[in-house]
């Protein structure tokens, strides 16, 4: 077991939960990080001096979700209290006056302190009548609002609030209790990534209450297979056991012919085109996509991470019986790929939507359908070399013959080397034959099979070490900064993502140069520091959060708590921290 490997089974204990607790609560601002609780799928969020309730649902949006509109707490003489300290386990109003926890997970509960006296009121929906209720003095010192499945609000009074805020409490204390050591100076933003995870678990009741770490509970609730394979490389290293069940979702509902939907959620499955919700097939329709209304379905997955994700579980804590069960999934998968996505029979198999690659937005997928590009072909490659691997630790029976995987894996890295382009000095892919010029991040991703010609890969690296194009103030962009097709805000066209950045770091690991691995690791968990938190995608300019990412994002807090953990396994002390002024990877 590697250094990594062995740091991150230290967890914090009962001891210091409540400090990473504390700690995570310096960034629960209610606006870009909600009030919520493990398991409920309600959101607390300030607006003004008002709190804002929501649920958390599939393909809808908050302002679709709203349960009370307006929730307000007054003193007795009419004076607004307001917020003035967030914890995980409890929102405090007028300097802890007034506390506001969860009553289960499906309530909230608001009490008064000792002796005090307050008036709650709540609007349901803009423009309805508001009510109210006093607390404290002669009546219960609390009132517990739930919220029923159809959103509709039941309050009652209550003199359990001690016992609420109690159980809330634990709740969090248990979760904080499981959160990784990591070096000093990224203990703070750990401890709010980790808070992420927990706030990001939302039951599936049609899967028999499995547990999802979900995207965000922000307009991703579903277990999105790529984002489960991130999550789960990141959970194992304070809760191996919740790691695998992301794992066990991701891989539960494979197809007759192997294939791995999209999307798990508690609707269903999104497996192919003809699964879109409307919103999806409407985005589509506006940048003129042809694959929003397929004449045939088109089948939707995400990139073939499952055996990279699945080895990293087991590096923590190793599981062989549920090991081979998972296996023998992923190799079904890894064959879906050649036998049914090679849809111009090259042997090299291709993304036949965008929404399969993970990057849906990617100029790389500007041309027509299917589009081949080196990032696929580098994670088969990837992919087959983790099998093989695998099959020989657990036996070839669950993961095949491992033979047969490397001479597979061989074959796909010499199609990978015909993508080369020594002229322009990257990768380029082809869309439905056509050379595709644009400089993307995909182009990176052959780093990861450690087995890139010299040449190539010093080229790589002039890549990533050019101002003009990969070295801007945060890295890595999605796209060349001289790319005509960059944009330093829109999504997969510029932003630097958490994710792409983990993978060039393992391929630049694979490669041989963990020097430059361990820089850009450094960059990128500053990255998140400086953003203020694990946004879905960074502006790699300011190294802020771009304006229409989502916050709280499920494998950005994950891969920043991997790479703590691998960076404190490591003795090098940082030399950088805020702004990425660099000119070299």
């Amino acid at each position: 077991m590697s250094a990594a490997s062995t740091l991150s089974r230290r967890v914090v204990g009962r001891a210091d939960a409540a400090a990473a607790a504390s700690r995570a609560g310096e960034h629960l601002d209610l606006v870009e990080a909600p009030f919520t609780l493990p398991r409920s799928r309600l959101m607390v969020f300030r607006d003004g001096e008002r709190l804002r309730v929501h649920t958390s649902e599939y393909e809808r949006s908050l302002e679709e979700c709203v349960v009370l509109d307006a929730l307000e707490v007054r003193d007795v003489a009419g004076a607004a209290l307001p917020v003035t300290r967030v914890l995980p386990h409890a929102v405090e109003l007028g300097d802890a006056a007034v506390t506001l926890t969860f009553a289960g997970p499906h309530a909230l509960g608001i009490g008064v302190a000792g002796g005090g006296e307050a008036v709650v009121s709540w609007t349901a929906r803009a423009g309805d009548e508001r009510e109210e209720l006093r607390i404290g003095g002669r009546h219960a010192a609390s009132v517990v609002l739930t919220v029923g499945d159809d959103r509709g609000v039941e309050f009652a009074r209550s003199d359990a609030h001690a016992e609420h805020l109690a159980s809330t409490e634990a709740t969090w204390l248990d979760w904080f209790a499981r959160c990784p050591v990591v070096r000093a100076d990224l203990q703070g933003m750990a401890a709010f990534c980790w808070w992420v995870l927990g706030a990001n678990i939302v039951e599936l009741p049609q899967l028999g209450d499995a547990r999802a770490v979900v995207p965000s509970k922000i307009g991703y609730v579903g277990l999105w297979q790529w984002d489960a394979y991130f999550i789960a490389v990141g959970l194992r290293h304070g809760d191996p056991e919740l790691a695998r069940e992301q794992l066990d979702l991701a891989l539960r509902f494979p197809s007759a012919d192997g294939q791995l939907p999209d999307v798990v959620h508690e609707l269903g499955v999104l497996a192919t085109s003809d699964d879109l919700p409307p919103a999806d097939r409407e985005n589509l329709r506006r940048a003129g996509s042809a694959v929003a209304d397929p004449t045939a379905p088109v089948p939707l997955t995400k990139p073939p991470l499952a055996a990279w994700a699945l080895a990293k579980v087991l590096e923590v804590e190793d599981a062989p019986e549920w090991a081979r069960e998972r296996l023998a999934v992923i190799r079904r998968s890894q064959d879906w790929w050649f036998a049914h996505s090679d849809l111009d029979g090259d042997g090299l198999p291709e993304y036949g939507h965008p929404y399969s690659s993970g990057l849906d937005d990617s100029p790389v997928f500007d041309g027509p359908l299917p589009t081949t590009t080196p990032d696929l072909a580098a994670y088969l490659v990837l992919q087959d070399t983790e099998l093989a691997r695998l099959a020989e630790r657990y036996g070839a029976d669950a993961a095949g013959d491992p033979v047969a995987h490397r001479a597979r894996a061989a074959r796909t890295l010499d199609l990978l080397l015909g993508m080369w382009n020594p002229g322009a000095g990257r990768f380029e892919g082809r869309a439905a034959g056509e050379r595709v010029a644009t400089d993307a991040i995909v182009g990176f991703m052959p780093l990861l099979t450690g087995r890139l010609p010299e040449p190539v890969l010093d080229a790589l690296l002039g890549a990533l070490a050019d101002p003009d194009r990969y070295a801007l103030p945060w890295s890595v962009p999605t796209v060349s900064a001289a790319d005509p097709d960059f944009s330093a805000t829109r999504m997969w066209r510029g932003p630097v993502w958490v994710n792409t950045n983990r993978l060039i770091v393992a391929g630049l690991r694979a490669s041989g140069r963990t020097d430059l691995a361990d820089d850009l690791a450094e960059r990128t968990v500053a990255l998140v520091v400086h953003g203020g938190g694990p946004h879905e995608y960074f502006d790699p300019l300011t190294g802020r959060k771009a304006p229409t990412a989502t916050t709280a994002f499920g494998w950005s807090a994950a891969l920043f708590i991997d790479l703590a953990v691998e960076l404190s396994a490591e003795t090098r002390i940082p030399t950088h921290h805020s702004r990425q002024t660099r000119k070299s990877a």
